[in-house]
């Protein structure tokens, strides 16, 4: 019951800050800062997205539910990700995490190169522009995460992030929190989950006001064949995500295991203009020093197919 009380408490005050947060904006598709809403991690690229409940992350939880975070059982713990992201634009992602007694303690950094392009003026003759030179433009976020295990069923965390866009000379910066609480009910291996992501104030670009891409989101997953320590193991997810400038959308996924060595992972999103499904495998060669390499494929239809490949390394 106690352990019950505390989630409650918990998802009572995601749900509210959701609320009122939702209360201020319409949904009119004028978030900025959007690369936040890209998956960082091969593993929850190649589910759908629908990672919110995962409770077996490690230092990648910090892009997903900072309440994960809690649950890590590696006491210092590493992730490095990247992949060609859409018109030749490179995602990187890189996150560490260690474990204390007063909790875990983590930092991540996302990154996207839109690369070099020509810098261009209005012409005086019959062209119609002329170039003067290249400029450059990306986007970064680093964030702060604390998570901690308040009982052996129920975890929370939150994330401070700086996250800033800059193309040439001009720059757009913002602090957003990520918040969320992870919930083993007891009914086998299943968890409840809930996270606010990216909430913060507005932000301006030169002379234009723009808001966070907030979202709110739940999340459900469970092992419907065997566990942690079983030969074979299925594990299912899924996760229903309520954004402030967009309309609700749902993920899910599932996730085979042959004796912790090799996974097997599929994921398919619905209600999303383009994303539909994605395809994944994970391998940890059972290495002295836990060593995982994850690879995901995903299908972002008219757009293009994305490739995102996230080495983690821990240590017990």
């Amino acid at each position: 019951m106690r352990h019950t009380q505390q989630f409650i408490i918990g998802l009572t005050a995601l749900f509210a800050a959701a609320a009122l947060h939702a209360q201020e904006f319409k949904k009119t598709a004028t978030a900025g800062f959007t690369f936040l809403e890209v998956p960082a991690t091969a593993r929850a690229a190649a589910l759908g997205e629908a990672s919110l409940a995962l409770a077996d992350e490690n230092a990648a939880a910090v892009f997903n539910n900072p309440a994960s975070l809690g649950f890590t059982g590696q006491v210092h713990s590493f992730s490095a990700s990247y992949a060609p992201w859409l018109a030749e634009i490179k995602n990187y992602a890189s996150s560490y995490a260690i474990k204390t007694d007063a909790g875990v303690i983590g930092v991540g950094l996302v990154l996207f190169d839109y690369g070099t392009m020509p810098r261009t003026v209005v012409a005086q003759n019959q062209q119609v522009y002329d170039v003067i030179g290249t400029f450059n433009a990306n986007s970064m976020a680093f964030g702060v995460t604390y998570s901690r295990m308040l009982t052996d069923h129920f975890s929370f965390g939150t994330t401070v992030k700086y996250v800033q866009e800059k193309i040439d000379i001009y720059t757009a910066s913002n602090i957003v929190l990520d918040a969320g609480v992870l919930y083993y009910t007891g009914l086998g291996s299943m968890r409840i989950a809930a996270a606010v992501q990216n909430f913060g104030v507005n932000a301006k670009f030169i002379n234009d006001e723009f808001k966070m891409p907030a979202v709110f989101k739940l999340g459900v997953a469970g092992e419907v064949l065997g566990d942690a320590s079983s030969e074979h193991r299925v594990t299912l997810t899924a996760e229903a995500r309520h954004p402030n400038d967009g309309d609700e959308k749902v993920s899910v996924g599932a996730e085979y295991s042959w004796q912790n060595i090799l996974a097997l992972r599929g994921g398919y999103k619905f209600f999303y203009d383009e994303e539909t499904y994605s395809v994944g495998i994970g391998l940890n060669p059972q290495l002295p020093m836990p060593v995982t390499i994850d690879i995901a494929y995903s299908d972002y239809g008219r757009l293009d197919k994305i490739l995102r490949m996230t080495l983690q390394v821990g240590l017990n």
